[in-house]
């Protein structure tokens, strides 16, 4: 629709200029929920965090927040240095610094959590959506970890 408009422009002399359209595939964007406030934070303590390794001159450094689980007052943020996270694997012939793949933990608690309800969740819309966001009140409400955060954390 742009292009055929832009074409009726051009041809009246008010669009000068070239077009091109780019497509891009919004799938997991269009799927996704809002952010809560636990992804806002999050967020913006993995920032601050970036700022002060960059301000203190450490590059070569992820940033992380660690105890996420607990109350932001216990969040403890750092930096890792990329090398230690590196393993060496062959790539096309040669030795190469890699940082390993992750892949899902089959062992781990949110899998076995899919694994338990797999056959119920495979005809029936037993999904959970956590709703419409709740960013003010009570911090029960509106500050919760996500589910597989809360799996991987109950002993």
């Amino acid at each position: 629709m742009v292009a055929e408009r832009l074409a009726v422009l051009k041809a009246a002399g008010k669009f000068k200029g070239e077009f091109s359209a780019q497509n891009h595939f919004l799938g997991y964007e269009g799927r996704c929920s809002a952010p809560s406030n636990f992804d806002a934070d999050y967020c913006y303590s993995l920032g601050f965090t970036a700022a002060a390794l960059a301000v203190a001159g450490k590059s070569g450094y992820m940033a992380v927040v660690r105890n996420l689980s607990k109350s932001q007052d216990e969040w403890q943020p750092g930096g890792i240095p990329l090398t230690t996270m590196m393993n060496i694997e062959r790539r096309k012939g040669k030795d190469m610094p890699v940082i390993r793949k992750s892949l899902v933990e089959l062992d781990g608690k949110p899998f076995k959590q899919f694994a338990a309800h797999r056959e119920a969740w495979k005809c029936a819309s037993l999904y959970l959506c956590p709703g419409p966001i709740q960013f003010f009140g009570p911090a029960k409400v509106c500050d919760g970890i996500t589910v597989t955060m809360e799996l991987e954390t109950v002993r």
